[in-house]
């Protein structure tokens, strides 16, 4: 059996406490040792899977990848291969990682098409975004500044730090939908130019994880109605103080590190924010 990377701990080294589970620890196994950054007396799929996520963060897996087997991952571990399985459930259902019947799990990609529209929640009133086609872009400006206080805080930065401010429009069948405006931490995405972003055809996300293997996790919104300002109008093509949706999103990718915040503005003459709750 391979030596697990350096940076997972060795499964020799777990303090696995088994309730009698005949092919293995089961879910409600323990590990015993709070060294291993995984809090002590959690359940072992839950373990099994912050070590999965470690390896995903440390770029061992990479976005499109497939990830070993699971009757692999339990010899790495030491686990059943139930417990992996249990380990993968919430990943898979978080669009980390994709199940596909007959190949093997792999790692997401914001390429994918289902993937591509997992943070776009402003659809068509009729069809269907994947219908209407990609949106277009146009990027107005994209420079390096100093994070102001607010821009830096929430990207979790020193005030003055540098940062990436991206401004772009949106647009579906030629009527300009979206205006928005990003901040992204200037270190991590040393290099990226306004004519990258311009010459990129795909989702910004995925641009993001093959030239800077930043992979967006989860994102959390603010929204609210606010009136557009000339600047604003001007951009979408409407009145000043035309009705918007104003959405504010916080982007994370793993060990929720913080990694773009975005401000936009949405028409919603034609279009709805669209959720779902359970």
């Amino acid at each position: 059996m391979a030596t697990p990377p350096a940076f997972l701990p060795d499964p020799s080294s777990l303090d696995i406490r088994s309730t009698g589970d005949p092919g293995g620890p089961s879910s409600g196994d323990a590990i015993g040792s709070a060294s291993q950054g995984a809090p002590a007396f959690s359940p072992l799929y839950q373990q099994i899977k912050t070590l999965i996520l470690r390896s995903l963060q440390a770029g061992e897996w990479k976005p499109g990848d497939m990830i070993p087997s699971e009757f692999d991952l339990a010899a790495r571990y030491r686990v059943s291969q139930g417990t992996v399985r249990k380990a993968i459930d919430e990943p898979a259902t978080d669009n980390l990682l994709v199940r596909r019947q007959g190949k093997g799990t792999f790692v997401a990609t914001h390429a994918e098409q289902h993937i591509q529209y997992r943070f776009l929640r402003l659809l068509p009133d009729t069809g269907t975004l994947e219908a209407q086609g990609p949106a277009e872009r146009r990027i107005i400006e994209c420079r390096r500044l100093r994070a102001p206080a607010e821009v830096a805080r929430q990207l979790a930065l020193r005030t003055g730090d540098p940062v990436l401010q991206v401004r772009r429009v949106l647009a579906f069948g030629g009527t300009p939908a979206i205006l928005e405006d990003l901040w992204l931490p200037g270190t991590t995405f040393k290099g990226l130019t306004q004519e990258t972003l311009a010459e990129d055809k795909g989702p910004m996300y995925a641009l993001f994880e093959t030239q800077f293997g930043v992979r967006m996790v989860r994102a959390v919104e603010k929204l609210k109605a606010v009136n557009a300002d000339a600047d604003t109008a001007g951009w979408l093509g409407i009145e000043a103080g035309h009705a918007l949706l104003s959405v504010e999103r916080l982007a994370y990718t793993y060990n929720d590190v913080p990694m773009e915040l975005r401000r936009g503005l949405y028409r919603t003459e034609t279009r709805h924010y669209h959720n779902e709750l359970s």
